[in-house]
Formats: structure tokens, C-alpha cells, sequence
């Protein structure tokens, strides 16, 4: 028995040990930082970078953590479904008079339970979206030089369940973050580092981590599948396509518009094709396959083509065609659509984040009583255009039943014509 015991021990005081030596080569001391306006210039650097805007805007996310917490968060609504065993919570995050807590699908008062859903939530979201807590209430931002590079410092001085914690973030070239490294309450080990880089695009526009990694013996925390829509916003924008008659649009084979008079267009819709004309010249485009395209000068075919005079017609067919089929866009791949309430209206905000010639311009549709678009504001990403207005009317139903726009009017009084609209089979 005594030699039992004393193997113990042993084995006992080897942890012990291997526990003091482990602490002391991997504890970092937490790294001062230099508060001011170049932390927080480099704080809205991460901002553009994770799309914060679209975070704002986002409706609906689901995730789980380490498969055991289970999370539906309406993030409009201030309220999150939290699930665990045999319990659910719907929390109310900004009143918790009005959260519902049920045991065995029973609605039951158990403060206990609504107080565990609550920690869950504080920490489990923390895991999914701290990226984009860095101006939360109650924040410190600095910058830490690592590595020779400029880090984050995000302190929390008050507010969710362990206040007083730092997360160092670890930003890449285009200041997205990849890592950080962990000064909390919860973690004995200052400066354990947890990766952020398995990141997954989401439907409401920006990205979220599906898992991380932790440098305290590799362990992985798992998010589970982890979406963000914005389901209000796609049924306003299904209205909209219902409104204009999209299935008619999509069926439609040619197109035919011109361009403040000065340019003219004929859309094979089906093959993809469009003969665009200016000046003296008309190039045949394949907008898809732009080395097939042909050109045209003075109507006589050149037999050498000229890259930039197919580049200008490509540009000219994505803004010229954009004016006239814009509300048929609503789906395209690469758009994010989202609500936002204007002058006491509902609207809806597009969002392009792929394609066409400017990725990243935004426009927020008013609609009539019947759902066909009266106007938008323009938000480009060049900053040249900052909620400038610009209508959508004279809409005509086309021969093969599309409504689309035959003229524009912007707030300066001037005047855009798309000449005569037509739309056929």
C-alpha cells in the first residue's frame, strides 16, 4: 500500500511539475499598447475588411458550440434561441424580464436555466462573432507591435460575463483577422493564441469561423454549420421580382434600349450576346467570353480587334443594361440584400460584392404600393456617390410581358432616357 501511495505522489508531483514548468514557458504577460486615434483607425481597417455593415444588417444566425449548445438568433428581433439537452431558452437579449425558458418542450420559470442560457450565449457568440465587438460599449482599443507588425488590442473593461479580459487580434495584409491571443479570467495561461481561419461566406454578406484552434495543446472548438440570411429581406425582394414580372424577364430572349441618345443595345438574353453601338463603332459582344468578340468600325468589320475598344463596350454594357434590368438583379450571385427603413419606409438595400465593373456598390430600393421600384439612393464604393437619389419610372410592359424603365430623373433635374424599350422573343 505504501508503494501504491508513493507511486502516487509521484505521479501527482510530475503533474504538478510538468504544470509549473508548462506555465511558466508558455505564460505571456499581457503587452501595453497605445491607445488613440491610430488604434482606432486601425480597428475600422478590420471593420471594412469582415464587413461590419452587413454584420449590422443581418437578420438571422445559427450556429453550435462544440455540438452541444445549439443557437437561432434573430438578430433584429433581440432575440436567441438557446438550446441544450433538454432545455430551451428564448432569450430576450436586451429585456430579460421577457425571455420563455422550457424543460421537455414545458414552459417553466427557472431562473437558473435562463441565468446558464445567458452565460452560454455571452461566451458561445463571443467564439462566432468577435470580430465584430471591437467598438462595443465598454471597449479599449490599442495597437501592440507583433511580429513587427501592428496588432489589436481589444480590452473589455465592462459589459458580457468575464469583463476585464484582452484579446490581441493578428490581422493579414488586408487587415482581415486570422488569429488572436487570449489574456481572460477563464484561461490560466496568458497569451494561448486561437485561430481564426476557417472562415465560411455567408448568404447575409460577410463571413463567420466554422472552428478554432487553441495553442493549449491543439485543442479545436467546433461552430457547427454556421449560416447568416436575412429571410425578411428576401421576401420583400421575391415582391419586388413578382412586381416587375421577373418570370416574364427571364424568359425574355431579346432586349433592345438605347442610352441617353447616345448609345444603342441589342440583348441576346438566351446566348448571351449583345450588340453594343457608339459613335461610329458597333462591337459584337460575348460578355462572357470577351476574346470572341467582334468589331465593327464605320460598318466594316476590323480584322484585328482591339482589346480596349472590347473593354469599353463591356463597361458600357454593365452600366447601360444595369439602368434598365437593376430590380431583375435581385438574385444575382455575389448580391446581399437587406432591409433598412427609409423616411418611414421599408427598403431594400442590394449590395454587389462580386461582378459587374464595381463590386462593392450598394443601392437602396423605394417601392411603391405595389412593390415596383420608384426610385433608389446610389452608395458607391468610390465614394462618389453617397445616398445620391435617382428615380425609376415610365415603366412599360414589354411584348413579352417584362416591366422595365424607360426613364430616370436625378436630384440635380437631369434627365436619363432609355430610348425605345423593347423586350421579345
Amino acid at each position: 500500500m505504501k508503494k501504491f501511495l508513493k507511486v502516487i505522489g509521484i505521479i501527482i508531483f510530475l503533474i504538478i511539475g510538468f504544470g509549473v514548468v508548462f506555465y511558466f514557458i508558455n505564460n505571456e504577460a499581457l503587452p501595453k499598447g497605445e491607445k488613440g486615434k491610430e488604434a482606432d483607425a486601425l480597428a475600422i481597417k478590420m471593420f471594412n475588411a469582415i464587413n461590419h455593415e452587413a454584420f449590422e444588417n443581418a437578420e438571422v444566425l445559427e450556429w453550435s458550440f462544440r455540438n452541444k449548445h445549439f443557437y437561432k438568433w434573430h438578430k433584429q428581433k433581440n432575440s436567441v434561441t438557446v438550446s441544450w439537452d433538454k432545455n430551451k431558452v428564448i432569450l430576450n437579449t436586451k429585456d430579460n424580464s421577457k425571455s420563455e425558458v422550457f424543460v421537455d418542450n414545458n414552459k417553466v420559470e427557472n431562473t437558473e436555466i435562463l441565468k446558464i442560457a445567458e452565460g452560454f450565449f455571452n461566451n458561445d457568440s463571443f467564439w462566432l462573432i468577435a470580430p465584430f465587438k471591437i467598438f462595443d460599449k465598454g471597449t479599449e482599443r490599442s495597437i501592440v507591435k507583433y511580429e513587427g507588425k501592428d496588432a489589436l488590442m481589444i480590452t473589455y473593461t465592462s459589459g458580457g460575463s468575464t469583463p476585464g479580459d484582452s484579446y490581441l487580434w493578428i490581422l493579414d495584409e488586408n487587415y482581415f483577422p486570422t488569429s488572436y491571443k487570449i489574456w481572460a479570467s477563464v484561461v490560466p495561461i496568458g497569451g494561448i493564441s486561437g485561430s481564426w481561419s476557417d472562415w465560411k461566406n455567408t448568404e447575409a454578406g460577410f463571413k463567420l469561423p466554422t472552428k478554432h484552434t487553441l495553442s493549449l495543446f491543439g485543442m479545436e472548438i467546433n461552430m457547427g454549420t454556421v449560416k447568416a440570411y436575412n429571410q425578411e429581406a428576401d421576401i420583400l425582394a421575391h415582391k419586388i421580382l413578382k412586381a416587375v414580372e421577373h418570370e416574364n424577364y427571364k424568359n425574355t430572349r431579346f432586349l433592345e434600349w438605347s442610352f441617353a441618345g447616345s448609345r444603342t443595345f441589342k440583348w441576346d438574353k438566351k446566348e448571351h450576346i449583345a450588340d453594343v453601338s457608339w459613335d461610329k463603332f458597333r462591337v459584337h459582344l460575348y460578355p462572357a467570353d470577351k476574346d470572341k468578340s467582334t468589331i465593327f468600325f464605320d460598318g466594316i468589320k476590323q480584322e484585328d480587334t482591339d482589346e480596349k475598344i472590347v473593354k469599353q463596350a463591356w463597361d458600357i454594357f454593365n452600366n447601360d443594361s444595369f439602368w434598365l434590368v437593376a430590380p431583375h438583379k435581385l438574385f444575382d450571385d455575389g448580391v446581399v440584400r437587406s432591409i433598412e427603413n427609409i423616411e418611414n419606409e421599408t427598403a431594400l438595400r442590394v449590395t454587389y460584392t462580386s461582378g459587374g465593373s464595381t463590386p462593392g456598390d450598394s443601392y437602396v430600393w423605394l417601392l411603391d404600393e405595389n412593390y415596383i421600384p420608384k426610385s433608389y439612393k446610389m452608395y458607391l464604393k468610390n465614394g462618389r456617390m453617397n445616398g445620391t437619389p435617382a428615380t425609376w419610372e415610365d415603366w412599360i410592359t414589354t411584348e413579352s410581358g417584362a416591366l422595365l424603365p424607360t426613364n430616370h430623373t436625378f436630384s440635380s433635374g437631369g434627365k436619363l432616357s432609355m430610348g425605345e424599350v423593347k423586350g421579345y422573343n
